[in-house]
């Protein structure tokens, strides 16, 4: 079996939440742990309206948008279309970084990769949806010095992602839940929608004019990759809150795998726009890591029989 320390090489986790659970703080701090235990670590900013991840993660400036390496949006006369209209994959999204131009990605101090997949606000007045966004996210991979980092892929608050197909691709969808029904909901219907494709369950083809691209968007749900939901816990301020979500998710048969406690530093951090880092959390992310590692390694050892295929 392989060693515990290489499991997650070459893994893509995605990263979903409701707008303000904090997940792209969870981004931020289960790649500085991965890195600090030996991980090549990449973080894919598809979040087509927040801002901020470059300065979080202490760089001196944002590379530019893939969507631009790709080609544009559909709806300015580019070629990256949307995957709910068109679920073709992406032509040449698999990338070496050798090959990737510098302007393309940055690299902070620790090593940690970072490439932003393109925003919606510099777009202009109906520029479209960002459906293109999704689908980057859903097919972008990549390689350095022959080998593919873990990639950490920040979504946009709420669920529209996922129900683009965007978690296809992914070994694993990680949601957050900060102190809300709301998150608590998200986390069930994450849960239950990813059971859904486990199973076999087809997406919704009956906008889809051509009988190929409904072969496609089948497939791709067919043959979905991801093995699971895991649930991390935020901004807990105490047993009590701690306990009541818990039990909450209990009682839909979720487990969560860790709790990342309230720092006010953390909020702090974003409001100034400087580098985040959070000693008060350190151990709550590491613990975060390593049950994701586990989650890994429970998997293969016993995988499930396939869906069937088309």
């Amino acid at each position: 079996m392989t060693a515990k320390r290489e499991i997650l090489a070459g893994k893509r986790i995605g990263m979903f939440g409701k707008g303000g659970s904090g997940k792209s703080t969870a981004v931020v701090l289960l790649a500085q742990a991965l890195k600090e235990q030996g991980y090549e670590v990449c973080i894919l900013d598809a979040d087509s309206t927040n801002i901020g991840l470059d300065r979080a993660l202490a760089l001196d400036e944002s590379p530019e948008a893939l969507i631009d390496y790709f080609g544009g949006m559909i709806f300015s006369g580019g070629a990256v279309t949307c995957p709910v209209d068109d679920p073709t994959l992406l032509s040449d999204a698999e990338l070496s970084l050798d090959k990737l131009p510098l302007k393309y990605y940055g690299q902070n101090q620790a090593g940690i990769l970072f490439l932003k997949a393109g925003k919606i606000g510099d777009r202009g007045p109906g520029a479209g949806c960002d459906g293109p966004i999704s689908k980057i996210a859903r097919d972008f991979k990549l390689s350095q010095n022959g080998e593919q980092p873990v990639t950490l892929i920040d979504f946009k608050a709420g669920f529209e992602d996922s129900a683009r197909g965007a978690v296809t691709s992914l070994d694993w969808a990680m949601v957050i839940v900060d102190p809300t029904t709301a998150a608590i909901e998200m986390a069930v219907n994450m849960t239950d929608m990813v059971n859904q494709i486990k199973v076999g369950k087809l997406p919704a083809t009956r906008h889809l004019e051509r009988p190929e691209l409904v072969e496609i968007a089948n497939r791709l749900f067919l043959r979905s990759r991801v093995k699971g939901v895991l649930v991390v816990l935020n901004k807990i301020k105490d047993e009590e809150t701690e306990s009541f979500i818990t039990t909450r998710l209990a009682e839909k048969g979720i487990t969560p795998i860790g709790s990342i406690h309230e720092d006010p530093s953390i909020a702090m951090s974003w409001l100034k726009g400087v580098p985040l880092n959070s000693a008060k959390t350190k151990q709550d992310v590491e613990k975060i890591a390593e049950e994701l590692k586990e989650a890994e390694m429970v998997y293969l050892a016993a995988p499930p029989s396939r869906a069937r295929e088309i």
